[in-house]
């Protein structure tokens, strides 16, 4: 299962998070100026983003990648602070890509990207999720916000 979850996690997050913010950083001819700043956030996010994987394999007993779910609700680590912690530290991996990099293009494909996340959560995910899991998912929506603790 380890085996699946690591290739999960080069296959998604290593292609949108990683590869694809790389070469849009390298072929925007309108770069500024970036700040190593930038790298402390994307730091701070693949932290958020490991932690997710780590607790969908041993709370959820699967991966991150929508072929192998996992098939628990995972409600532990960071999952008892946002339904989606996962996204948000994608977010904010791309968000320290742009501050690194100083890309307006890569700054529009993190703007894309969150609107990615947030139509495929509310229109696709969170459907799945209630069918999946029913009442136990309704008690978790609940008390647990979809992005950040206080915003929703």
């Amino acid at each position: 299962m380890l085996y699946r979850a690591l290739l999960a996690f080069l296959a998604l997050p290593g292609i949108f998070a990683g590869i694809l913010p790389a070469y849009i950083s390298t072929h925007d001819s309108y770069r500024m100026t970036g700040s190593i700043s930038g790298i402390v956030l994307m730091f701070f996010g693949t932290v958020i983003l490991l932690w997710c994987v780590r607790d969908f394999l041993v709370s959820g007993r699967g991966t991150l990648a929508p072929w192998d779910p996992p098939k628990n609700l995972v409600i532990v680590g960071l999952y008892r602070y946002s339904r989606n912690p996962m996204y948000v530290g994608i977010i904010i991996m791309l968000g320290g890509w742009v501050i690194y990099a100083g890309s307006p293009l890569l700054a529009i494909y993190t703007a894309f990207m969150a609107t990615a996340f947030y139509v495929r959560v509310v229109f696709g995910e969170e459907r799945i999720l209630a069918h999946q899991f029913g009442d136990e998912w309704f008690d978790y929506t609940k008390s647990v916000a979809r992005w950040l603790p206080g915003i929703g």
